[in-house]
């Protein structure tokens, strides 16, 4: 299971582990137990504080495994086999059940431990989900920092019949008590949030005493990641507030266009934002959503909690989310058949019929990343030719199960009332009314900014996006945006980071100015 490079890399990890653990694997002669039985001892063998017991006749998931240290009661349960993204997790859930500290801060720590009530949580995944294991990681360190907390991880294409019968199109899915918890991605303090319903006011009792900063970002993604380093390191009081931290960078699979790092994956990069900006004095207010900008002096900042927060110069960050078909259909069947990100539901769909809708560069490699899943795929495109790269449409057109239609104007979504069955569409040719019979819809069309809270307070595009100068300045006085949400073509990572630096400079040189005696 794990070849001589990861194995090296996980003996060394296991050097961490100071107090003894139990593996107990659930098993059956199945050929998914054989694998997981392997794993199981190839892990074994790595530490001599690690031991496996195997069980044959257990009411459990098979198969499955649960980790323990000796003597505790620690409730997490991989029914996985636990490599792709979810490797990662199983090494954490090893290092911190095997006694070595977790990296999270001292309160949120207090406030798992401080949980009142039995909470069972079962979260559905995929191994090629870049979304999943932030979820798995958050809610195994819950387990193991508090006994009434168990956390079960099952991978819903080693569990279909389940996957079936909760009827769950996306992942993560996690389910508390036997019911839908929520879907999508969430860390630890999110999570915590939905748990604790007063921690909302406190945090805003928080918010609202803070002293004014020098420059606030809005926005945690490459963009105000960057402006927040460059603030910080000339000294002045710098703070962040963002909803979630990395913003889309954390939706993203691979990164190989961002000089000096041939290859990561978003969550991953989004990680290393925030260390870099952690290692400064900045202040990260998260899960926090702007609502209103009010300009001034002092500008304020409101934020949907009620909290305020008020800043001398303000860059704005917010980056952009997938855009909608808008069509009917659409929100009712959302993770119900209709997703945005073939990378993590797409297992989901396996020798199933699906759509994509967009024929851009991310419809096309969508279209061709699914084709190798499921039974068929039909790519919809608006335009007379699909706009990909030319090696790309290739690919594409070189594939059996691919079907691509040009012309196609998307125009409902179908559903039993349960889930996705079919879409309409427009053939613009001849205007003539089609539908395709379906059990997945993967939307691909691009971007919209997330700016609805400025309107009619800061000058936008008919777009959306926020209309900058060179220097990155808005049209209110002290008010700088970059990244995405701007107007500054070519929506790259690498270029956000660049426009929010040369965003925080502006700012910096704001401030200089305004503060200059007559």
């Amino acid at each position: 299971m794990l070849d001589t490079n990861l194995k090296t890399q996980l003996q060394t990890y296991l050097e961490k582990v100071t107090q003894p653990i139990e593996l107990v694997a659930s098993l059956d002669t199945s050929e998914p137990s054989r694998e997981m039985q392997s794993l199981l001892q190839e892990i074994t063998s790595l530490s001599d504080k690690i031991s496996l017991i195997e069980r044959f006749d257990d009411a459990e998931r098979k198969p499955s495994f649960s980790i323990n240290r000796a003597g505790a009661n620690i409730g997490i349960r991989f029914a996985a086999i636990p490599m792709g993204h979810e490797f990662t997790s199983l090494v954490l859930a090893l290092l911190q059940a095997g006694g070595h500290p977790p990296k999270v801060e001292a309160d949120v720590i207090q406030q798992i431990t401080a949980l009142d009530g039995d909470y069972q949580f079962e979260t559905y995944v995929s191994l090629t989900c870049q979304n999943c294991p932030e979820v798995v990681q958050s809610l195994n360190l819950m387990a193991v920092l508090n006994p009434r907390v168990r956390s079960v991880v099952i991978d819903g294409a080693l569990f279909q019949d389940e996957v079936e019968k909760r009827e769950i199109m996306a992942v993560p899915t996690i389910y508390l008590n036997g019911k839908v918890f929520d879907q999508g991605r969430l860390g630890v303090e999110e999570i915590l949030a939905k748990l604790d319903t007063g921690s909302a006011d406190r945090d805003a009792e928080k918010i609202n005493a803070k002293e004014p900063f020098d420059m606030l970002i809005v926005g945690g993604g490459p963009a105000g990641a960057a402006a927040a380093v460059y603030a910080a390191r000339k000294g002045i009081r710098t703070g962040v507030v963002a909803e979630r931290f990395g913003g889309q960078v954390l939706d993203t699979m691979a990164i190989e266009n961002y000089i000096s790092v041939p290859e990561t994956e978003g969550p991953r990069f989004a990680a290393d934002l925030e260390r870099h900006v952690r290692s400064y004095d900045v202040d990260i207010i998260n899960l926090q959503r702007a609502e209103k900008l009010v300009a001034g002096d002092v500008i304020e900042i409101r934020l949907a909690s009620g909290a305020v927060l008020k800043a001398r110069s303000v860059v704005l960050a917010t980056g952009a989310r997938w855009r909608k078909i808008n069509v009917p259909g659409e929100q009712e069947y959302l993770n119900r058949g209709v997703a945005y990100c073939p990378h993590c539901d797409g297992p989901l769909f396996k020798g199933k019929r699906v759509a994509v809708i967009g024929g851009g560069n991310s419809g096309v490699e969508a279209a061709i990343d699914l084709a190798g899943l499921v039974s068929h795929v039909t790519l919809l495109e608006f335009g007379a030719e699909l706009r990909a790269d030319a090696v790309l449409q290739r690919k594409l057109l070189s594939l059996p199960n691919v079907t691509v239609i040009t012309s196609a104007q998307t125009t409902e979504v179908h559903g039993d009332g349960k889930k996705v069955t079919s879409l309409s569409y427009k053939d613009l040719t001849s205007d003539a009314l089609k539908q395709v019979e379906l059990e997945g819809i993967f939307v691909q069309i691009g971007l919209v900014p997330n700016t609805e809270w400025l309107k009619g307070t800061i000058a936008l595009t008919r777009h959306g996006e926020i209309e900058v100068d060179a220097r990155g300045q808005t049209s209110i006085p002290g008010v700088f945006a970059a990244g995405d949400v701007t107007t500054v073509p070519f929506k790259q990572i690498v270029i956000a980071a660049g426009e929010g630096s040369k965003a925080a400079l502006s700012a910096f040189d704001h401030l200089i100015r305004s503060s200059a005696p007559a």
